[in-house]
């Protein structure tokens, strides 16, 4: 008997870990993406011990990750030429490891993008590239996907992996309007600066209206973004022309101490991009067809958490299958629906906190006027000893399971 056929839209960062654990668990999937071939978009991420958990369920997948592990993680204020530092945490890949299991782990987009598709491809998973989604017909037993190009698929179910502008969603519940928070990010690939060599760190730096973190990615390079309220600017994550890019290394972001300025002043493909809001979502499905990641729960990047918890929604829904659909046979519409309302059930309240923190986390880091900087920056110094905020970082660290139940 043939493999159930699952349709992944989406060949992010999301899209090809679900085809690998489909692969594995016996289903057939195959990943639609809209772009012609995987592309160099986006700067990094700082993977974190829950999402490196998940990730560690593929064998062998972390030791080919191309990332690096920080040191030390440092929180510092730079307000009217003093700088402070306002916390020094030990976050190095032995102390992490014997907290939270995983280290923390920087590691530049495009390479982690690489990793993702090749393991898929191992597996076996097919991708096809230049195809967009844009209709979606369901059956009592399928789904009918049509693309862009003309060309036209059927799968068992569907799962939405295509990220921030996600037609998949659009196709479920309709066009959203994005709202503008006021907050631009510019962020960028530098080579380590001498205030930083010899040490991996990651650095949050709170200045007057502004901030900034930047972690190591590779030996000798950090990646690093800057928030601040600007103008409304595109959510495209472009990096910037040439002459833009001048602009932005001798403008006054470039002053900061800390090695800060010196990140900003040597950038490479430096990338400016709006942030924008969006409404939560009440459901994450319909029939056959389900949202995950961005698509289902699109996030400011203030916590860091935007792929870490992707990959906690992949584990859920493959936790889920398992339990629900252990034989990989051909699901019922009202199987998936038990699936499918486990799933949200358990993860639309959790992502929904976490999305809200981060725009929280993102207010709260750009505050203007120097009384009201201190202020914050006491909040910060503080935090560092606050037992309630450990215990939210070890519950969030320690996810989404202890043993395995996939």
């Amino acid at each position: 008997m043939a493999n159930i056929r699952v349709m992944v839209v989406g060949a992010g960062i999301a899209g090809p870990v679900l085809a690998t654990f489909l692969k594995t668990r016996g289903y057939d999937p195959i990943i639609y993406e809209r772009v012609s071939s995987p592309g160099e978009s986006g700067l990094s991420h700082l993977l974190q011990p829950n999402g490196l958990r998940v990730l560690s369920l593929i064998p062998g997948l972390l030791e080919q990750m191309p990332g690096h592990s920080p040191d030390r993680m440092i929180y510092c204020s730079s307000l009217d030429g003093k700088e402070d530092i306002l916390v020094d945490n030990d976050t190095s890949p032995d102390t992490m490891r014997e907290q939270f299991g995983f280290p923390l782990m920087g590691v530049r987009r495009a390479e982690l993008h690489r990793l993702l598709i090749d393991t898929a491809e191992k597996h076996g998973v097919e991708i096809k590239w230049g195809h967009q989604a844009i209709e979606f017909e369901q059956s009592e037993d399928a789904v009918q996907v049509t693309f862009a190009n003309g060309v036209k698929d059927v799968a068992s179910f569907v799962v939405g992996c295509d990220g921030l502008h996600s037609n998949t969603r659009i196709a479920l519940f309709g066009k959203e309007k994005a709202d503008f928070t006021g907050l631009v990010q510019f962020g960028g690939l530098s080579p380590t600066p001498a205030a930083l060599q010899g040490n991996s760190v990651l650095l949050s730096i709170y200045g007057n209206g502004r901030h900034m973190i930047a972690y190591p990615v590779v030996e000798g390079k950090h990646a690093w973004a800057i928030t601040t309220r600007e103008a409304e600017a595109k959510e495209d994550w472009k990096t910037q022309n040439v002459e833009q890019q001048d602009e932005i290394r001798r403008g006054p972001l470039s002053a900061w101490g800390f090695g800060a300025g010196e990140l900003v002043k040597t950038g490479q493909k430096i990338a400016k991009y709006g942030l924008y809001d969006r409404p939560e979502l009440k459901s994450w499905f319909k029939g056959r067809i389900v949202l995950l990641g961005d698509a289902a729960h699109p996030t400011s990047p203030h916590l860091g958490q935007g792929a870490n918890q992707a990959f906690e929604d992949i584990y859920h829904i493959m936790r889920l299958l398992k339990k629900y659909n252990p034989s990989a046979g051909q699901p019922s519409t009202e199987l998936l629906s038990q699936v499918f309302t486990d799933y949200q059930d358990l993860r639309l309240l959790r992502t929904s906190e976490l999305v809200r923190g981060a725009r929280k986390q993102g207010e709260a880091r750009v505050v203007e006027g120097i009384d009201a900087c201190r202020a914050r920056d006491e909040v910060i110094r503080a935090g560092s000893n606050d037992d309630a905020a450990k215990m939210a970082q070890y519950e969030l660290f320690s996810g989404p399971f202890k043993d395995s139940e996939m």
